[in-house]
């Protein structure tokens, strides 16, 4: 018995042993949870506490739609192209908290303020309004009964659900009921719909450039009855000069693109935000669009906002300096206008609606003249008017013909299938049934010299260069390959003076140019002189200026300084960068051929039987250039084309330039005593003699003188 009693107490001590392990196991336990616990908590405030306050900070900063101005552009002078005028504005910020009816309470007191126009309100606007203003009525639209039965047959989900009954009800809102406004029902509908269209915390504008003083000064005084309300000054863009590559912005109304709002979103722009849509404005807009102020928002614990405090100020966009003379171009402006409407006035005009024509520095790239010009009638006087087209002469493309004969010369040397100084016999050649020829040739045995050949417009001579390339005379099997090879070299050699490609300007939308699909003989004698790819006014200004410069084909440009913003509107900003010169390429060619081919231009205007020495002989100034004239189509017309480029002086040239009149005429033969001619000459003697006049007044850029206003816009004149 007391055997088993001992056995008995035995098991219980062990038992409470074991009691006292498991307890001491899990002490130590809880006591390790603890002070990793602590441990972690200690990193977290001591080591990663500082971190986690700026993450916290920096979700509570937001940007702010503060109207900041966008920044000016000037042209290379200092003149003012486009401004920002100062308006009235009264704008609206809505908080996360905000309900609707809140927004209507404030709209309903700015419309007893505020005179506000009721044009832009869509009949979903007043269904939306109709729902907000009669609820009950509203909701009696989709009975109980059918919202069950709809919840019972489908298988959307909540959501789904509720989005087809709203749908439902909005369909089901009466013609009636969306007449019934009244004219101040629809007043506050006006300010409202501006209200609700900004995000949170973004000051929207309700009301911009036509405030009046009176409800400007009356909103300002009763700021504190009407949340979120605020009065300031907005902007307007405003363009000095009608030249269409200045481009456009978006209105406060538009916004920021649909068809790029995730772009501009996720770089913080608000949906309200105007932005550059085209040209200048579009591709600079990361240096116009300027900072805007960032604002940290003090929150209670219901999450309202209390404070607002500013953690950097907004700055205005920054200043371009164009390289665009405006004076010159808006002389060259008049001088194609003028010419573009005679012509258009004389007979076989029927296709001719415009003319370009483009001036640049071949060393450095930068576009000094940009000149695009479209005719058209107007519909209710009949009467021609002239429309700013600066655009089409790096969008639209024609065939150019003779001005491409010094590529095509460029490329024969550099293929070995012609010399410098080689004669070659002008005559009519037959291919295929038809027979080619040049215009100053119809009919003789001409012998004709490289330089003769672009001075008198020699096609014969480019036939016989293509013809050399394609090795016409093999009649093999391969030599449809060699001909579709002569294609490719031509191309590729064009390219590198420009034609055919795209010229690299700082601009959106240029075109590259066309190319036909044919590979016939007969279509690459035609490509030799022009007459088949279609090519830009800026390509052919950028082809004529990497032979003036020997060689080099550089991009155009039109951006020339970013300043910082003017401090006083009196003195520019501070440069901040110039553009750099960019070389694209060498065109595969010595100083001996570039030069061989210059001396062809120089003939084209000072010898005898150059095709524009009637133009150019006598001048105070020495140039060179190449005229040009191609057989085309226009709604199924057969038209001629004129072009002319050239470069001046001749020793140092500080300017190239290329004109192009599409369509001039519908007669064969007519072609209207080189209208192309005329206008480039014109344009030039501008140039020369505006040089003089800036060098007598000590003037030769922007910098060297004070912010003035641009020359009057034509339709200002």
């Amino acid at each position: 018995m007391k055997k088993q009693i001992r056995k008995a107490d035995q098991a219980k001590i062990r038992q409470r042993k074991q009691i006292v392990l498991r307890m001491n196991f899990l002490f130590f336990s809880i006591f390790v949870l603890f002070s990793l616990l602590i441990f972690r908590l200690g990193y977290l405030q001591i080591v990663k506490g500082e971190e986690y306050s700026r993450e916290l900070e920096k979700k509570e900063e937001i940007p702010v739609n503060t109207s900041v101005p966008r920044g000016r552009i000037f042209d290379r002078m200092g003149f003012v192209l486009v401004d920002n005028d100062p308006k009235n504005a009264i704008t609206y910020t809505k908080m996360t908290s905000t309900t609707s009816a809140e927004m209507l309470k404030v709209a309903e007191q700015l419309a007893v303020l505020i005179e506000q126009e009721t044009k832009r309100i869509t009949p979903g606007d007043k269904r939306d309004f109709w729902i907000l203003k009669n609820s009950k009525a509203a909701t009696e639209k989709v009975s109980i009964k059918e919202q069950e039965r709809l919840e019972k047959d489908s298988k959307l989900s909540r959501t789904e659900l509720q989005k087809k009954i709203n749908r439902l009800t909005r369909k089901r809102i009466t013609d009636e009921e969306i007449d019934s406004f009244t004219e101040e029902e629809l007043e506050v509908l006006a300010i409202y719909r501006e209200m609700m269209s900004g995000y949170a915390y973004s000051p929207q504008i309700v009301k911009s450039g036509n405030v009046t003083d009176e409800e400007f000064a009356t909103v300002s005084e009763r700021l504190g009855e009407l949340p979120g309300v605020d009065t300031t000054t907005d902007w307007e863009r405003v363009r000095r000069s009608d030249n269409t590559i200045l481009g456009t912005t978006t209105s406060p109304i538009e916004g920021i693109p649909k068809s790029r709002e995730n772009y501009f979103l996720a770089r913080d722009y608000s949906g309200n935000d105007r932005v550059g849509k085209s040209y200048i404005e579009q591709y600079y807009e990361d240096l116009l669009k300027g900072q805007k102020t960032i604002v940290k928002n003090i929150k209670d614990r219901s999450g309202r906002v209390v404070e607002t405090k500013t953690i950097r100020q907004g700055e205005p966009g920054k200043d371009l300096i164009l390289t665009i003379d405006s004076e010159l171009n808006q002389t060259i402006e008049s001088i194609v206008s003028d010419k573009l409407l005679e012509l258009k006035r004389g007979p076989n005009t029927g296709e001719l609606d415009r003319a370009f024509v483009v001036m640049m520095n071949p060393n450095n790239g930068e576009v000094l003249s940009l000149v695009g010009k479209q005719v058209v009638t107007n519909p209710e006087t009949g009467k021609f008017e002239i429309w700013d087209y600066a655009y089409g002469t790096f969008t639209a493309n024609h065939e150019a013909g003779s001005t491409v004969k010094m590529a095509t010369l460029l490329t024969g040397y550099q293929e070995n299938v012609v010399r410098i100084g080689e004669t070659k016999i002008d005559e009519p050649i037959r291919i295929g049934g038809i027979t080619k020829r040049s215009l100053f040739n119809q009919d003789s045995r001409v012998a004709v010299t490289d330089i003769e050949a672009i001075g008198k417009s020699s096609n014969v001579y480019m036939f016989r260069i293509a013809m050399a390339m394609a090795d016409s005379n093999n009649s093999t099997e391969g030599a449809k390959r060699i001909r579709e090879n002569a294609f490719d070299t031509f191309r590729q050699s064009f390219a590198s003076f420009g034609l055919g490609t795209k010229t690299g300007i700082d601009l959106p939308g240029e075109s590259p140019g066309l190319i036909g699909e044919s590979n016939s003989i007969g279509i690459l004698m035609d490509l030799s002189i022009g007459q088949f790819d279609t090519y830009t006014t800026l390509q052919l200004a950028q082809y004529v200026s990497t032979i003036a410069n020997g060689g080099y084909r550089i991009a155009p440009k039109v951006l020339k300084e970013i300043r910082e913003p003017s401090e006083d509107g009196e003195i520019l900003g501070s440069l901040i960068q110039e553009t750099e010169v960019n070389i694209l390429n060498r065109i595969h060619s010595t100083d001996a051929e570039i030069d061989q081919v210059k001396r062809g231009m120089h003939y084209v205007y000072y010898a005898p039987k150059g095709t524009a020495s009637n133009h150019f002989a006598g001048k105070d100034y020495d140039g060179a250039g190449k005229t040009g004239t191609a057989q085309a189509f226009s709604s199924g017309k057969s038209t001629i084309n004129l072009s002319h480029v050239g470069f001046a002086p001749y020793e140092n040239p500080e300017i190239a330039y290329a004109v192009l009149i599409p369509n001039i005429t519908t007669k064969p033969g007519d072609h209207t005593a080189g209208a192309q001619n005329k206008i480039i000459q014109q344009a030039v003697d501008e140039y020369f003699k505006l040089k003089v006049k800036r060098a007598k007044e000590e003037i030769s850029t922007a910098a060297e003188q004070p912010i003035i206003q641009a020359p009057k816009k034509e339709s200002e004149k």
